[in-house]
């Protein structure tokens, strides 16, 4: 805040705006810069009337702009990549564990008072270490989780942008050439003991794991997402835990936030997390100063420090 003030006057919502009022808004002619958060939503029709000069978003992702529509109305958007990659790869393999491990629901017998001593059999999982990682995507964050994966002495596999195919090449994979192994998506999903989604949302990775994904998955896998929630069928996925097609999944992100699909808070075999991959104290605040310079740049009509599209400048 204290960035933003002392560029110019800032106006703060009291309450999550609705699209009417976002709208309204931004056709004001009142703010250059709006500072947006991922539940904010900036459609075509919303960015054709809008007379802001651009958007800084809180956000490394930035599914919540149509940035076409964006950089055809000479809007420059902002937002805030490479501060969550070990945050959010931590919590991934966190979910892993806690699914694995079933940890929620062993702190909810303890808690309960339900324990009532060592016995062979209470709470088995599953296995983690020797087991296979499926990464979807290998980007950042998808690289920062196969880092810890192998230090756990998991096999880690990946299908670089599924659906569609790519080879990744050998000075590519850098540091995991001969650790890490490229798998066609068909085969990744086929194999893996978890699968771990790490890929944007785009119209073509809109529920990329769906009914026939989890059909082909072994039923003894785990889903993990830490990426977009509707990157996975929430409907197809409750199916498929509750009748055992899968052994469980780790959600930190879901389909229509915050809302859940009906069924899946009911399920014992998940663990499920209130979108909280970057919510540590230096990550957010870093998150948060980054926002600050876009915007202070963006109404200076200069580039922002971290532009998503700096080809709306020359337009």
């Amino acid at each position: 805040m204290r960035l933003l003030e002392a560029a110019g006057s800032v106006t703060v919502a009291a309450s999550r705006m609705t699209r009417a009022e976002l709208a309204d808004a931004c056709e004001s002619g009142d703010y250059r810069v709006v500072v947006a958060q991922l539940q904010d939503e900036f459609d075509a029709a919303l960015l054709d009337r809008a007379k802001i000069a651009g958007i800084s978003n809180f956000a490394v992702g930035y599914n919540n702009i149509d940035i076409a529509a964006a950089t055809a109305n000479s809007i420059i958007v902002g937002n805030t990549p490479g501060v969550l990659t070990d945050a959010t790869a931590d919590l991934a393999l966190l979910l892993i564990l806690a699914v694995a491990r079933r940890c929620v629901e062993a702190d909810t017998f303890v808690r309960s008072g339900k324990f009532s001593g060592w016995e062979p059999e209470l709470l088995l999982g599953h296995d983690v270490s020797g087991r296979t990682l499926g990464l979807a995507g290998f980007g950042r964050i998808a690289r920062a989780t196969a880092r810890r994966a192998l230090a756990f002495g998991m096999t880690v596999n990946f299908s670089p942008r599924p659906p569609g195919e790519r080879v990744v090449s050998t000075e590519e994979l850098g540091e995991f050439a001969g650790r890490v192994h490229q798998l066609a998506w068909p085969e990744l999903v086929a194999t893996s003991d978890y699968l771990s989604v790490h890929v944007p949302l785009t119209d073509e990775t809109r529920h990329l794991v769906d009914e026939s994904v989890f059909r082909s998955m072994k039923s003894s896998a785990i889903l993990i997402n830490t990426a977009r929630g509707p990157i996975v069928d929430e409907t197809a996925l409750v199916a498929a835990l509750r009748d055992g097609t899968i052994a469980g999944a780790g959600l930190d992100v879901y389909e229509d936030e915050p809302r859940l699909a009906a069924g899946l808070a009911a399920l014992p075999n998940t663990v499920l997390l209130p979108h909280i991959g970057s919510a540590t104290v230096p990550v957010r605040a870093e998150m948060a100063r980054r926002c600050a310079e876009n915007a202070v740049a963006i109404a200076r009509g200069e580039l922002p420090p971290y532009p998503v599209n700096p080809e709306a400048r020359a337009r």
